[in-house]
C-alpha cells in the first residue's frame, strides 16, 4: 500500500466514523440543553456554587456569568502554579515564574493551551490534573454554552432570555464531556497510553548521560484535550509523544476526538432551531472547507519537489515515522481548523505552502468544524454576514432563520470578525518593529516572520499550537501572548450575546417568495466564498510575506 494510498483510506474510515456518530450526538446534546430536569449531581453543584438554574438570563447577565466565571478560573491557575513548589506531588519543580504563570492561566482558561514551557520538565501532577485538566473541560464547557446561547437567540422570539449559564456549563460537563471522556480514556489506555501517578525515573542510558520521564494522568487528560479541542500536551512533544499517541489507531482515534463535537453540533443546531436542513447547511459548509483544505496539506506534503523529498516519499521532515505524511496531514489540519492545537507532528517543519495552509486555517476564525462551541457561533456570525450580502446584491432586508438582519445585528457581526485580525496583525507589527521580540526568532526571512505571524494568529484564535522555532518563554511575548488570548477568547463572546440577545427580542417574519432559501446547496457556496474572501482581504499581506514567499521561493 502507497503512503498516499494509506493518507486516503484513513480520510475516509475517519469521515464514515463521524458520519456514524454526528446524528446520535446530536439529538442527545440537543435534548441536554433542552431538559428541564436537573440531575441530582447538578443540583449539588448549584448549591455549591448558589445558583438557581431555573432562572433565566438576558445576554448582560449571560455574560457577567462568562466572564466572571473565567476570571475565577485564572486566578485559581495561576495561584496554583505560584504555590507548586509546596504542593504534594510536585515532583521537585519549582514555582512556576509569574508571566508564564499569567500566560498559562490565561491559555487554559481561554481554550487556548499554549504551552512556552516543556510540561514533564515544570508541571507537577497536581498542576496538571486539578489546574490544567480541569480547565480543559471547564474552557470547553463554556465555548458550548455561548453556541447554545446564540441558537436559543435564533430559536426564541420577543424574549431577551437565552437561558442559564450556570445550568449549560453544568451539564455539558457532567453529561457530555465527562461521560465521553471516560470512554476515550479507556480507548486510549487500550492503545498504550499512559495512566499513572509515578514520580521522575531513568529510561534509558545513552553516551554522555541518561534520559528521565515522570508518569502522569496522560489518556484522561489527552482525551479532553482533544475531545474539548483544548491541546495543551503533557509532554513538550505533545501528540508526537508515544506516552500520549502511540500507535496510528490512537491517533486516527485522537482526530475523530477532535472533530466529534464540533461536527455534531450542527445538528444540535438544527434540532434546536426546529430546521435539520439548517444544520446540514452549516454542517456541508463546514465539511467542504475541511475536506479542501486536508486534500491541499495532503498535496503540498506528498508532491512537494526535490531530491530529498522525492526520495522519502514526500515532506518527512518533522514527522513521526510511526504516522506518515498522510495522518501527520489529516492532524495537522484538524487541529488548525479547530481550536485545537495539538500537534503530532513539528508544524515549522512543513513545507513553506503547508505552513500557510496551518495559519490560513486558524485565520479563517477556526469555524470548520472550529473548536468545540465557539466553531458553531463563529460559523453563525460570518453566515448572517453572508446574508447580509446576498441581501445587498438584490436589494432586499436580508433575513436568516426567519430573523431580520439590521443595522444593530450586522454591527455585531462586524465586530466579532474585525477583533481577532485586528489582534493577530497588530501583536505581529509591534513585535516586528520592536528589537527585542525578533531575537527569539530561529529563522530570518520569510520563515522567521511566519513563526511571529502564527504565535499570534495561534494566540488570538484561540488555537494553542506553534511553529516552535520561536523562543516564546519571554516576558514580552508570554505577556502579549497572554493578553491576544483572553481578548480574542472573551470579546468575541462578547458581541456573540449581545447579537444573541438582539435576534432573541424580535418578531418571527414569515418566509415570502423573495427570501433566501439557507438550507440550499447555493447558500453553501455562497457561505464558503463570503468566509474565504472576508479572511483573504483580511490576511493576504502578511501572507504574502510570510509562507507564502516561502513557498513560492524553494
Amino acid at each position: 500500500m502507497t503512503p498516499v494510498l494509506a493518507g486516503v483510506l484513513q480520510l475516509l474510515a475517519l469521515v464514515v466514523a463521524l458520519a456514524l456518530v454526528h446524528r446520535p450526538l446530536g439529538e442527545y446534546m440537543a435534548r441536554v440543553y433542552s431538559s428541564e430536569r436537573h440531575y441530582r449531581p447538578e443540583r449539588w453543584i448549584y448549591k455549591a456554587i448558589g445558583a438557581d438554574p431555573a432562572a433565566e438570563m438576558r445576554w448582560p447577565a449571560y455574560l457577567r456569568a462568562v466572564l466572571a466565571f473565567s476570571a475565577v478560573g485564572v486566578l485559581f491557575l495561576y495561584a496554583l502554579q505560584r504555590a507548586q513548589g509546596i504542593l504534594p506531588g510536585s515532583l521537585g519543580f519549582a514555582a512556576i515564574d509569574p508571566d508564564q504563570a499569567f500566560n498559562t492561566a490565561a491559555s487554559f482558561v481561554a481554550n487556548t493551551n499554549w504551552q512556552s514551557y516543556a510540561g514533564e520538565q515544570a508541571m507537577g501532577h497536581v498542576v496538571q490534573t486539578g489546574g490544567l485538566a480541569v480547565q480543559n473541560f471547564l474552557s470547553a464547557a463554556v465555548g458550548m454554552a455561548v453556541a447554545v446561547a446564540l441558537v436559543r437567540g435564533f430559536a426564541r422570539s420577543r424574549t431577551g432570555e437565552l437561558g442559564n449559564f450556570w445550568a449549560d456549563m453544568v451539564r455539558g460537563t457532567v453529561r457530555i464531556l465527562l461521560p465521553l471522556s471516560v470512554i476515550g480514556a479507556l480507548v486510549l489506555v487500550a492503545c498504550g497510553a499512559i495512566q499513572n501517578f509515578s514520580g521522575i525515573h531513568e529510561v534509558g542510558q545513552f553516551i554522555g548521560g541518561s534520559q528521565q520521564w515522570n508518569g502522569g494522568a496522560v489518556a484522561s487528560q489527552e482525551v479532553i484535550k482533544e475531545l474539548g479541542t483544548n491541546g495543551g500536551g503533557y509532554f513538550n512533544a505533545n501528540s508526537a509523544h508515544p506516552f500520549e499517541n502511540p500507535t496510528p489507531f490512537s491517533n486516527l482515534f485522537e482526530i475523530f476526538l477532535i472533530l466529534v463535537i464540533p461536527f455534531s453540533l450542527t445538528r444540535t443546531f438544527g434540532r434546536m432551531v426546529g430546521s435539520v436542513k439548517q444544520g446540514y447547511a452549516i454542517l456541508a459548509t463546514m465539511a467542504t472547507i475541511w475536506l479542501g483544505f486536508t486534500a491541499l496539506m495532503m498535496w503540498t506534503e506528498f508532491t512537494h519537489h526535490g531530491p530529498a523529498l522525492q526520495a522519502a516519499g514526500g515532506a518527512m521532515e518533522g514527522k513521526e515515522t510511526r504516522f506518515g505524511i498522510g495522518a501527520s496531514a489529516i492532524f495537522s489540519v484538524a487541529t488548525t481548523l479547530t481550536s485545537t492545537g495539538a500537534v503530532n507532528s513539528f508544524h515549522s517543519s512543513y513545507t513553506g505552502l503547508g505552513g500557510g495552509i496551518q495559519l490560513l486555517g486558524m485565520q479563517l476564525g477556526e469555524i470548520a468544524p472550529g473548536g468545540v462551541g465557539s466553531g458553531l457561533y463563529g460559523m453563525l456570525v460570518m453566515a448572517i454576514i453572508a446574508v447580509f450580502l446576498a441581501g445587498l446584491m438584490v436589494g432586499r432586508t436580508p433575513e436568516y432563520l426567519g430573523k431580520k438582519i439590521g443595522t444593530r445585528e450586522i454591527k455585531f457581526a462586524a465586530c466579532y470578525i474585525l477583533v481577532t485580525p485586528a489582534l493577530v496583525l497588530g501583536f505581529t507589527a509591534a513585535a516586528m518593529a520592536l528589537p527585542t521580540p525578533v531575537t527569539s526568532m530561529a529563522n530570518g526571512g520569510a520563515h522567521g516572520f511566519s513563526e511571529i505571524l502564527y504565535a499570534y494568529t495561534s494566540g488570538a484564535n484561540n488555537n494553542g499550537s506553534a511553529f516552535a522555532g520561536l523562543n516564546a518563554d519571554t516576558q514580552w511575548f508570554n505577556s502579549t501572548i497572554g493578553i491576544a488570548m483572553l481578548l480574542g477568547r472573551f470579546l468575541p463572546m462578547v458581541f456573540v450575546l449581545a447579537l444573541a440577545g438582539s435576534l432573541a427580542e424580535q418578531t418571527p417574519v414569515p418566509e415570502t417568495a423573495g427570501t433566501l432559501r439557507t438550507d440550499k446547496p447555493l447558500y453553501t457556496g455562497l457561505l464558503v466564498g463570503t468566509i474565504l474572501i472576508v479572511t483573504g482581504l483580511t490576511y493576504f499581506p502578511a501572507l504574502a510575506l510570510g509562507p507564502l514567499a516561502e513557498g513560492l521561493a524553494s
